[in-house]
């Protein structure tokens, strides 16, 4: 299987980082191909400044990371839960590459769409500093949905499977350890 990781913390110290190669060496492991994006890395400017009117030439880094995306077969996505939505960088990242012509394409005089990334799976790799059950039951994981249905779905990626860490924040490094541990089996099954 192609696996594309996408990295959606920007800071290369992040937990989420240590997540993103736990998943990358049981795919590995399991005889995966396995490619990365660390959107810290790359240098693009993430403000789609005129929406879907008018087409922003893409950075090469963008270019290179589109590229990986149409070569992934299984899209895995690890980011921390910030302030119930993702990091401002990969909202950039996803405003600047998921658009029209690429990903979808809106169908002359209807509301419906074309989707243009079917036949690729993914899975979300979330972290958050508080319990995961709360984020579902109280705040109804708005990244989640924002993801999986609006994004990935909309664009015809499924199933998209949701693995939800926390809390983060005062946990102690045998639960870290221990998602790790699950994070590398859930590699080795490439799911």
């Amino acid at each position: 299987m192609k696996i594309l990781i996408i990295h959606g913390h920007p800071d290369p110290m992040s937990y989420c980082r240590a997540l993103a190669a736990a998943y990358r060496n049981g795919a590995m492991a399991a005889g995966a191909e396995v490619k990365e994006v660390l959107l810290g890395d790359l240098r693009f400017d993430p403000v789609l400044h005129f929406g879907y009117r008018q087409r922003m030439e893409l950075e090469p880094d963008l270019n290179m990371a589109w590229e990986q995306i149409l070569w992934a077969e299984h899209l895995v996505w690890v980011y921390p839960v910030w302030w119930g939505s993702m990091p401002a960088l990969m909202k950039g990242f996803i405003d600047r590459l998921f658009l029209p012509g690429m990903a979808f394409k809106k169908r002359e005089g209807s509301l419906l769409w074309d989707k243009f990334l079917t036949g690729r799976t993914a899975r979300i790799i979330s972290t958050m500093d508080q319990p995961a059950w709360y984020y579902r039951i109280y705040y109804r994981q708005p990244s989640h949905h924002a993801m999986k249905k609006a994004v990935l779905e909309f664009c015809g990626v499924k199933p998209v499977r949701v693995t939800a860490i926390g809390p983060l924040r005062l946990s102690k490094p045998e639960f870290r350890q221990r998602w790790l541990n699950r994070v590398e089996a859930l590699g080795r099954r490439q799911g």
